[in-house]
């Protein structure tokens, strides 16, 4: 007998559910479907893992942003309405702050303050009070209705405004979990790190100038050394970095490698020249064309004989072509080095600790623009761990610093 009074059908093969000797008034049960048949249909294949994944690095990188904006936002707030409401309202300075027309979100915040309370989902005492408890479009009214307190502290209320509108469509797909595309990922993380900039919470890592930190980088640099980027070859690079914004306004350029065609064949040499007419100090070192070096690369990469060593040449005469029209040819050097090529590598302001550098390993079938492609940024790492011991030097760029300086002793200069 079932539970709302019918009477349910015996499960041996004579009383199947469409069977026609079944009682009048009894309900029918589909018999359950062998695990072995249900199995490949709730199986996700290739494209549905690529795509739940691609969702969900996307959701990462957002809410990752997101939270950085929320707690930047949520200690400005503090920072200056705390010192006006506190010492009348005490505790409930927030309360005071909303005012009436903040009375019900900010009461629905002590109420969910107050659960989390009982169920234990305080972990740190410093998250117990209802300032913690509001949401980014709460801190935004607060900050609005009490705007000229924040003036002061603020150039354009309508910036701050603009990037938290820009912001809220992520928030709302972050928050249930829907897909993101990334071009609406792209303007989150440009509203958000335009906010941080705003609100005095940039990056201050040297660098950034040329190579802006990333949310995630700030967070997990300590996980890839001083790696912020790779590419799969040199075109994918150049399109997300272009040679401009690696080597305009370089102060030092140190380049290592066989044609050093990054440099020479994607920044004019009229740049360059004005580059170092501004102070630049210029060091390049190529493969000797002349060497049996280059004639082995040749061999591995099946092109004619001779077909490297003219392009290396042509390269160098290039960069001696723009020497040759600087005041000070002193600061342009250029140098060939006899040794097998291991790697190319472009160091600028390597000297420093706002040093960018452009670093590809010579595959022994693949030209230079189909190698991989690291991004390096000097200074060891961005973030450091606590229980890391400070002597340690983990980067990569120290090394191919050194590498470079090695190589140079051991070169011959060109006329």
């Amino acid at each position: 007998m079932g539970s709302g009074g019918l009477e349910l059908p015996p499960g041996d093969e004579g009383h199947e559910g469409n069977s026609a000797d079944v009682p009048p008034g009894t309900v029918s049960l589909a018999r359950p479907m062998a695990t072995s048949s249900i199995g490949p249909e709730l199986d996700w294949d290739a494209d549905a893992w690529r795509e739940v994944r691609t969702r969900a690095q996307r959701a990462g990188r957002a809410y990752i942003w997101l939270n950085l904006v929320e707690q930047r936002l949520r200690a400005v707030v503090a920072a200056v309405l705390r010192p006006i409401y506190e010492p009348v309202h005490g505790d409930d300075w927030v309360v005071a702050a909303a005012g009436p027309a903040g009375q019900e979100w900010v009461q629905r915040a002590v109420a969910v303050r107050e659960v989390s309370r009982r169920k234990g989902y305080l972990l740190d005492p410093a998250d117990d009070n209802v300032l913690s408890f509001l949401t980014l479009p709460q801190l935004r009214e607060l900050m609005v209705q009490h705007w000229p307190c924040f003036e002061p502290y603020v150039d354009d209320r309508r910036d701050v405004e603009l990037a938290l509108d820009e912001l809220e469509v992520t928030r709302n797909v972050v928050s249930r979990n829907r897909a993101l595309s990334e071009a609406v990922l792209g303007q989150a993380e440009r509203a958000s790190a335009k906010l941080l900039d705003i609100l005095g919470a940039g990056g201050d890592v040297p660098s950034a100038r040329r190579l802006p930190v990333d949310a995630v980088e700030d967070l997990v640099g300590d996980r890839y050394a001083d790696v912020v980027a790779v590419h799969p070859d040199r075109v994918r690079l150049l399109r997300q970095f272009p040679a401009e914004d690696i080597f305009g306004g370089a102060r030092r350029l140190d380049a290592v490698g066989i044609g050093l065609n990054l440099l020479v064949q994607n920044f004019s040499g009229r740049r360059l020249l004005r580059l170092a007419e501004a102070g630049c100090r210029v060091r390049l070192l190529f493969l000797n064309p002349a060497s049996s070096a280059v004639k082995r690369r040749e061999r591995e990469l099946g092109m004619k004989r001779g077909e490297l060593s003219r392009s290396v040449e042509m390269n160098i005469l290039h960069m001696r072509r723009v020497r040759s029209r600087l005041r000070d040819p002193g600061a342009f050097e250029i140098q060939v080095y006899d040794e097998t090529p291991r790697f190319t590598a472009y160091l600028v302001d390597g000297d420093g600790s706002d040093g960018v550098a452009v670093v590809q390993s010579y595959l022994r079938r693949s030209r230079g623009m189909e190698a991989p492609v690291l991004v390096l940024r000097n200074g060891s790492r961005v973030v450091k761990s606590d229980d890391m011991d400070p002597g340690v030097d983990s980067g990569l760029f120290p090394t191919y610093r050194e590498e470079f300086e090695t190589s140079w002793v051991d070169s011959r200069p060109v006329s």
